[in-house]
């Protein structure tokens, strides 16, 4: 009789991923507390039967036995000497039992969880649960490393077995030690040192975690700066001119004034001459670096500012495309590509796509240039495209958050950009203005965003040709 294989996984969607490729789709699926796939094929050079299936993230949590439950009783500062215990995270699941379950019979293991520490974490609690040990009466135990859920990166994982690493799960038991002791102690020393301090204090628990609570004290700073922020009202002039089809909006070198009568008389002189004169051009050069790799805290910047998705939906969107296989692991800190990662076949695979595969194609044509050296943090690679996909596929929101890491990504490759944006500075015509206080300056700088990158869009100014100004807007705060 064939051996058997458990393979778990840390979703059961990444379980059907991985059972999918490596039987090729020819695989039998049986309901249990997550779902089981069965196969026959080869592992290590041998015929053996294979079980996938996966756990629904930890399968154990941290907490206090009962003799430290009780608040009256128990002084906080006993707590972070107190002893700790570990109970199912999810008792309903039955997910510790459906593991012993399947892994009866079983010789090895292979563990399949998220590369990172807390997916280390989650191995450990899944060969407590099989009783799967290291070198346990020939039994073995493995660890598949992997940072996209595609098929050559599952077959090459699968041929890349190491062991999982012990010491980067005791990492992460250590701090679920911490953020238990700490927050639980902090919780019950403010909840009962504030009680019927504030008649408007709801009271009965204020909480306190590590993270959260300094976090809201920023958000507290920046309410503080808000609400004790002064307005004052601003005047400004802003022409609008068009030539041979551009338009542009001038810059008052003046910028603002905070008196509107003063505003209004240098309106008047504008629109009753009606034109004004081009006396000067120069250029500026920006330089447009090539960026670095896509980490997961500009992921967020760049989806709540441009895109607006909040944290917590663009990180369920990008784990979305991670399990579909679009994008790779998307919690990473690197900026760093390792030495061995295939820019080519990760370029090619955009070739297709209307919007940007000819500047892939030309891309890869010319020699692509490899990222910049950015930050190795030891974890995943930068977020990157695996496969190509269109908005159909993926909707509106998914659509948007993919669209920005493939460019992020093809802008890696790209060679830096060089701008010369020539700035015409203009004057108004009334020959009755005679010294510099009257006769005011705008500037105009006349340059537009491609999705590729920034793309100089200039008009053809020249010296000294009379322009009537369009439009005349007024802005104020």
């Amino acid at each position: 009789m064939d051996p058997n294989v458990l393979m778990v996984a840390e979703k059961p969607s990444i379980a059907f991923s991985i059972a999918s490729v490596l039987s090729s789709g020819c695989m039998s699926t049986r309901r249990a507390s997550t779902d089981v796939h069965e196969f026959d094929g080869l592992f290590q050079g041998f015929n053996v039967h294979y079980k996938v299936t996966s756990v629904i993230g930890h399968v154990f949590s941290v907490d206090f036995p009962p003799a430290y439950q009780n608040w009256e009783t128990i002084n906080p500062l006993d707590l972070f000497q107190a002893p700790i215990l570990k109970t199912e995270a999810n008792p309903k699941a039955r997910i510790a039992r459906h593991l012993s379950q399947e892994a009866r019979g079983c010789k090895y293991l292979v563990l399949w969880l998220d590369c990172d520490r807390e997916g280390e974490n989650i191995c450990f609690e899944v060969i407590e649960c099989t009783g799967i040990h290291p070198m346990d009466g020939g039994r073995r135990v493995y660890r598949a490393r992997f940072s996209s859920v595609t098929e050559s990166d599952i077959r090459k994982a699968m041929q890349n077995l190491v062991e999982p690493n012990k010491n980067e799960a005791l990492a992460v038991d250590a701090r679920q030690e911490i953020d238990l002791k700490v927050g639980v102690a902090f919780t019950r020393f403010q909840t009962r040192y504030f009680q019927g301090k504030y008649g408007n204090l709801d009271s009965s628990v204020i909480s306190y975690g590590p993270c959260q609570t300094p976090t809201l004290g920023f958000c507290v700073q920046r309410y503080l700066q808000i609400t004790t922020f002064r307005p004052e009202k601003f005047w400004s002039l802003h022409p609008y001119i068009s030539k041979s089809g551009y338009e542009l909006r001038l810059e008052w070198d003046r910028s603002r004034v905070f008196d509107l009568d003063v505003t209004k008389i240098f309106e008047k002189l504008v629109v009753d001459e009606g034109k004004v004169k081009v006396i000067g051009i120069s250029t500026k050069e920006e330089r447009k670096a090539r960026p670095f790799g896509l980490n997961t805290v500009n992921l967020l910047k760049v989806a709540s500012s441009a895109l607006g998705l909040g944290p917590h939906q663009a990180m369920q969107i990008a784990e979305r495309l991670y399990t579909q296989g679009f994008i790779s692991y998307p919690r990473t800190e690197s900026t760093a590509y390792p030495a061995t990662f295939d820019f080519r076949s990760t370029l090619a695979a955009q070739l297709d796509n209307p919007t940007w595969g000819s500047y892939v194609q030309a891309l890869l044509a010319d020699g692509f240039s490899r990222p910049r050296t950015g930050n190795d943090a030891g974890d995943h690679p930068p977020v990157t495209p695996m496969r190509l996909a269109t908005e159909d596929m993926l909707g509106s929101d998914a659509w948007r958050l993919y669209q920005y890491v493939t460019q992020h990504f093809i802008g890696t490759g790209s060679r830096p950009l060089l701008l010369g944006i020539p700035i015409p500075t203009v004057r108004d015509l009334d020959s009755n203005l005679k010294n510099q206080e009257n006769n005011q300056m705008v500037l105009c700088i006349a340059h537009s965003c491609g999705n590729l990158g920034v793309k100089a869009t200039v008009p053809p100014w020249e010296c000294n040709p009379a322009v009537p100004p369009r439009d005349l807007r007024r802005s104020w705060v």
